[in-house]
């Protein structure tokens, strides 16, 4: 006797609504134990390997690799043992009923907080799911002919309907197309599983069928979109299909669905594409245009997703909200070169030579003494209140550009270390980055950031703000150039050195001291002492 448990992709935390699927690690039929990881998933922060609650047999997947789910949206199910076979978490005769909700919005309980005895939690540490109170009982609603999991058999032909757009029920859950017979069916074929109605039975949430490769779920919006806004009833569930018909200027009124009781796919819609390019081939005037003008739509096309997303939507915020403005400064940079190469050539460390600082690491001490001087600068604008929140510790964020794009991690009580330690942590929040092996805690929180563009070798930049701090201190290459030291022409290591900060929270005397302070320091490191 079994029954079959859906788990939901997880809140992941930091206010994350979606993920994309970069590598399934179990497949239909496999046994997962409790806590296994069973998918990798790439967030905008970072790539995650996702445990599965639940112990048993896998019956479904939801999603290929490389389709983007929202958060709350199913990932697999699984088929476990009931309370007559093996203990199972929340199956078994002594713990809690097997009605309760797992999907996202569920947070973790500890053992004896009333939801069952001690050791019964999985004791995953995801935000988003676990063990979760039972919940209420609800009613339970028929799957609609349109669900239907990626793993079940070919389903039969479609058969002719009366209406145009089917009836939904009350709060039931759709996918965007419908392939197979059912959720159940899967689960089924897969493992013997019970009919759907001792599934019902067995959960208090009613089997969700999964999302079809390619389409948007309509729980993404609460119910099927049963109409186009300008062109009256259209058998279309995904928004992605109705987006992609709107951008290529089709009407899906003429567009004759494949799908069960006439549903437009996006198959269907792919196809009308094709087919007007085709026409369009043909046409001596079309050819005539396109060979004049440029038509609208054309070229590649890359979404905006993952960290590229995330970065475009927090540099967009930070334009669009931050009154921002820049300084900049030359500084002689040949002591400090100096000094990193004396601090690196003396003393030795526990088993060999000590850990060599890093010129970002010396520029980090710098910035966290000039925070100290110019706190204004380690806040950020609460624009509800219209107040500024000076911040008490300083979280120093580095950019670090990686294969996955520009990430940037953030080194804790960056205020509290002395150079060695910044540079150890630098070292290994770089290395992680790299690995693509980041939290998202360690990606978020920073309250001030620097940014090295003089590994890319250029001079000077403008750097944008990283929303929602106050101030970024941008560093240019470290080169040879002439300068005037001492009153004669000399070669000096010369950098320039860029701030940008929030008008809002100082005005540019404050930032010009804050500049001229790091700058100071570049030139003589010995006023750092006076830090210390």
């Amino acid at each position: 006797m079994a029954q079959v448990l859906e788990f939901k992709l997880p809140d992941l935390g930091e206010g994350l609504t979606e993920a994309e699927i970069v590598r399934w690690l179990v497949d239909v039929g496999d046994v997962v134990t409790i806590d296994q990881p069973v998918v990798e998933v790439e967030t905008a922060k970072a790539m995650v390997e996702v445990p599965c609650p639940y112990g048993g047999v896998v019956t479904a997947r939801f999603g290929e690799e490389g389709a983007e789910l929202p958060v709350g949206a199913p990932l697999l199910t699984v088929a476990v043992e009931s309370a007559e076979g093996a203990a199972v978490r929340g199956t078994s005769a002594s713990g809690p009923s097997a009605d309760r909700n797992t999907g996202s919005g569920e947070g973790l309980r500890p053992a004896g907080d009333g939801t069952g005895p001690a050791g019964e939690s999985s004791g995953n540490v995801l935000v988003g799911y676990g063990t979760a109170a039972p919940a209420a009982r609800r009613r339970r609603v028929r799957p609609s002919a349109f669900t239907a999991p990626l793993s079940s058999a070919p389903a039969p032909a479609p058969a002719p309907s009366s209406s145009p757009t089917p009836g939904i029920g009350a709060g039931e859950p759709m996918t965007a197309a419908s392939t197979a017979a059912g959720a159940s069916a899967s689960a089924s074929a897969s493992t013997s599983a019970p009919a759907p109605a001792s599934v019902a039975r067995s959960s208090s949430v009613a089997p969700v069928a999964p999302v079809a490769v390619g389409h948007s779920s309509a729980a993404d919006s609460g119910q099927m979109e049963g109409a186009d806004e300008n062109h009256g009833p259209v058998a279309v569930i995904s928004p992605l299909v109705r987006r992609l018909a709107r951008q290529h200027g089709l009407d899906l009124r003429h567009i004759a669905g494949s799908g069960r009781d006439g549903l437009i796919l996006r198959a269907d819609v792919e196809s009308a594409i094709r087919g007007a390019d085709d026409k369009r081939s043909a046409d001596p005037e079309v050819q005539s245009v396109s060979e004049s003008e440029p038509v609208a739509g054309a070229g590649e096309r890359i979404p905006l997703r993952g960290v590229r997303g995330a970065v475009a939507d927090k540099l967009s915020r930070s334009r669009r909200e931050i009154p921002d403005a820049t300084c900049w400064v030359d500084a002689d940079a040949t002591e400090l070169m100096a000094a990193r190469a004396a601090m690196n050539g003396a003393g030795t460390g526990t088993g060999g030579a000590a850990p060599k600082i890093s010129v970002l690491a010396l520029l980090a001490r710098i910035c966290t003494a000039a925070l100290s001087r110019y706190p204004e600068l380690n806040s950020t604008v609460d624009a509800d209140a219209r107040e500024i929140v000076r911040l008490p510790a300083v979280h120093l964020g580095f950019a670090a550009q990686t294969e996955r794009g520009l990430v940037v991690p953030v080194v804790r009580d960056a205020h509290s270390r002395n150079a060695e330690s910044i540079s150890e942590e630098i070292g290994r929040l770089t290395e992680a980055a790299r690995a693509g092996k980041l939290t998202p805690a360690q990606l978020t929180g920073g309250t001030f950031t620097l940014n090295n563009y003089g590994v890319f070798g250029v001079d000077g930049s403008t750097p944008i703000i990283n929303h929602p701090e106050a101030a970024m201190l941008g560093v240019g290459r470290i080169v040879a150039k002439p300068w005037v030291h001492q009153g004669e022409l000399a070669v000096r290591q010369v950098v320039q050195l860029s701030l940008t900060f929030d008008h809002r929270v100082c005005d540019g005397g404050t930032a010009g001291g804050f500049l001229r302070y790091v700058a100071d320091c570049v030139e003589q490191p010995a006023l750092l002492l006076r830090a210390l």
